[in-house]
This record gives structure tokens, sequence and C-alpha cells, in this order.
């Protein structure tokens, strides 16, 4: 299951040769009259049963190709019409299960689908840059790394030890760090202020660390619901929000399907692993 989306012959035209997760068709699965319709694949069994999909979780290669084929299928059908994503690895044994859940779900999902149409998902994150490389000599190798003691180009005092010129440097890199935290909380005021003026709503998700962070300190990640016709001023906007303000930068990513908004819960039935494919 990759997403509901209101059953049209737009939507059905333009999944043509679609091909999902495992390189299989991509087709609407409808329910009755509901004016809803979930997006399928269909695949084997034993491949996607909840003791495979737990031990695959740990492949992270094998999890990034089916993310990357979950998000390819929303996105597509995300061109077309307006569309609710489901979490990832949203898998039912037969189409009778999905249909009733899908039944269940219609008011539901109809109603979420009418407040999302006609806006898209933008993400906006910011970063603290970096004071400079780790320091590599510690008190008792500053005296091979005079210069830089009190600044990149500058001799270091050769009155001071070097002991005290080490502790010079680490005093200045930490106020520099200050100053980017300083800046970056102003750059965050500013980011919800103008973001307010372009949005309908926003969601807070935890700061990214490690390898999704990078050599950067990920301090603001938040996803906004803005309208088609603002979207390009929303960009705009919050790409010039950090302004001269060193060592803060701003990343504006989209416009994606509303993955941050896509509430209600994944439908009664399903066997869901893992999480949602967030861009």
């Amino acid at each position: 299951m990759y997403a509901a989306v209101p059953d049209t012959r737009e939507v059905r035209a333009a999944l043509g040769e679609l091909r999902g997760v495992s390189g299989a068709p991509v087709s609407l699965l409808a329910a009755g009259t509901a004016p809803v319709a979930f997006v399928v694949s269909r695949v084997a069994p034993d491949e996607f049963d909840e003791r495979t999909l737990k031990a695959r979780f740990e492949d992270l290669e094998w999890l990034e190709g089916v993310a990357r084929a979950h998000h390819e299928v929303v996105q597509t059908v995300a061109r077309h019409d307006t569309v609710l994503p489901l979490r990832l690895a949203t898998v039912y044994q037969n189409d009778d299960r999905a249909r009733r859940a899908l039944t269940a779900q219609s008011r539901s999902f109809t109603e979420r689908i009418a407040l999302l149409r006609g806006r898209s998902e933008f993400g906006v994150k910011l970063y603290i840059s970096p004071t400079g490389s780790t320091d590599r000599t510690g008190p008792a190798g500053a005296a091979e790394s005079r210069e830089g003691a009190e600044g990149p180009g500058r001799a270091a005092d050769a009155s001071l030890t070097p002991g005290k010129a080490y502790l010079r440097r680490r005093r200045a890199q930490h106020s520099a760090q200050e100053t980017r935290y300083r800046h970056a909380q102003e750059a965050a005021a500013r980011v919800e202020a103008l973001a307010h003026r372009f949005s309908t709503h926003r969601m807070r998700h935890p700061a990214q660390t490690g390898a999704l962070a990078g050599p950067e300190e990920n301090v603001l990640n938040d996803a906004y619901l803005v309208p088609h016709d603002r979207a390009e001023e929303f960009r705009t906007a919050l790409t010039g929000a950090v302004e001269g303000l060193d060592g803060v930068r701003v990343e504006v990513t989209g416009p994606w399907a509303p993955y941050s908004f896509a509430t209600p819960s994944p439908p009664p039935g399903g066997e869901t692993a893992g999480e949602g494919a967030a861009p």
C-alpha cells in the first residue's frame, strides 16, 4: 500500500506503466462506491510477511530501495491529484481485507484529502556550521601550531606558553560557537515568522543527528503545508531567512506529497512495519 487517493480517471491513467516496490505494477484498489481508493502493488507473500519484513528492515540497502520506490509512486500520483501517503510497508494479506480497511476509513480519508487539497509539503531545516576542524594539537602540541592560536593567519603572541596559547584558542572557538547558536535562534524565529505568512500548517520533527546531519549540527527540522499558489513565495522567503547570520545554513526542500500531515493513523488490519518514508 502506497497511499489513499481520489478514485478518478486521471489518477488511473497516471499509473500507466508505473512500477513500484520490487518492480511490481501499480494499480488502484477500490471498494464499492467509496470516493477514494488505495494505490497498491501486489508482492510475493513470503517476501513481505511480518517475520521477513522484520529481518529485512535490518538490511539498509534493501530498505533504501523499498523507500525510494514507495516515494516515487507517491510523488507520481501526487502530480495528478491530492494524495494521502501511507506508512512504508503497510501490507494486507488479500484484497478483501484491504477493501474492508478502505471502507472503514473512507470518510476519514476523504476529509483529510479535502484538507490537503491544493497544498504540498515543504521541509525547512536549519544547520549550524562547525567552528573549524577538530583540534589535533592539545596543550602539549600547541607549540607546533602557533599560527591559528589567535585565529587564521595571525601568529600567536610569542610570550604565551603552549598551554596558554591553546586555552586562548579554545576560548575563541567557544565564543564563535556561542555566536553561531545565537544566530541559529534568530534564524529559527525568522523562519517561524516568514513561514506563518505562506503556510497553513506546521509539523515539528526531531532534529537529525549522525550521518543524516553530516558535519553540521541540525537544530531545526520542520515541515510546512503550503498552498500551491504560495509555493515560490515560501521558498524565496525561507531561503533568505539566514541572510546576515554567519555560521547558519537553511535548507528548503519540496514540494513533496504531504507525508507529515497524512493523518489519521494507518488503516486497521494492516500489518505495518517500520516508519513512514518522509522526504
